[in-house]
């Protein structure tokens, strides 16, 4: 007779967070799983084509479309995996001194803004380790700038924390979540950004809010040095 004890069952908010995590996993599998199947598909037909029609119209059309596929599946790949290893704790994280400016692109169309406004406090230092600081806020710029909207960035510090603002596309709480089977994509691979984005500035100390439609960042900041008494 087996006397080992059958495992126990697990408690309703334990199922939950494992269904949850299952319905975020088919989300990622699925997303990742569109853009691969075309850029096999564009590489395949281009594959096929004379010398003379792969060096044409046609040939550079299904050259664009691999890429842009290639690049959503790199996006979201990249983040899909930032996340994981914040959520294993697996990420070294080397806190330093930063100036704000240094933390936030200046390219407009490098998020796919048609214009992008910076105004942050000048000497305002955040605490932060600066690689994974700046992947959580080109996420936050990236989303803001969803259809063309033009993208608005202040940074103050205040107390303890520097605030980072990032004004644009209207914010949602539900953007900042992570996404589940069956609902809503994008055509950029950035849908996955904003969970990796939530996570970094946890992780930094920090975090990822949504403020009266805007992407709200918090991370520690450098006290400034008191005058002599």
């Amino acid at each position: 007779m087996n006397s080992t004890d059958p495992s126990p069952p697990q408690k309703p908010a334990e199922e939950r967070e494992t269904s949850d995590r299952a319905s975020h996993l088919a989300f990622v599998a699925h997303e990742i799983r569109n853009p691969l199947a075309t850029a096999l598909w564009s590489a395949e037909l281009l594959g096929r084509l004379s010398a003379q029609d792969r060096g044409g119209a046609r040939g550079d059309k299904l050259a664009r479309m691999c890429l842009r596929a290639i690049l959503r599946v790199r996006r979201l790949v990249e983040d899909h995996l930032l996340a994981e290893r914040l959520d294993a704790a697996g990420l070294p994280v080397a806190l330093e001194a930063v100036p704000l400016s240094d933390l936030v692109p200046a390219d407009a169309a490098s998020i796919g803004a048609p214009e992008l406004t910076i105004d942050l406090e000048p000497g305002a230092l955040a605490v932060t380790d600066a690689g994974l600081a700046r992947r959580a806020i080109e996420a936050t710029l990236f989303a803001a700038a969803r259809g063309g909207a033009p993208v608005r960035v202040t940074g103050r510090r205040g107390g303890a924390a520097v605030r980072i603002r990032v004004e644009g596309s209207p914010a949602d709480p539900a953007d900042i979540a992570d996404r589940c089977a069956g609902e809503g994509n994008d055509q950029h691979g950035a849908v996955l950004g904003l969970g990796a984005a939530r996570r970094a500035a946890l992780a930094l100390g920090g975090s990822l809010v949504v403020e009266e439609s805007a992407f709200v960042i918090e991370l520690p900041a450098l006290e400034p040095e008191r005058a002599p008494g």
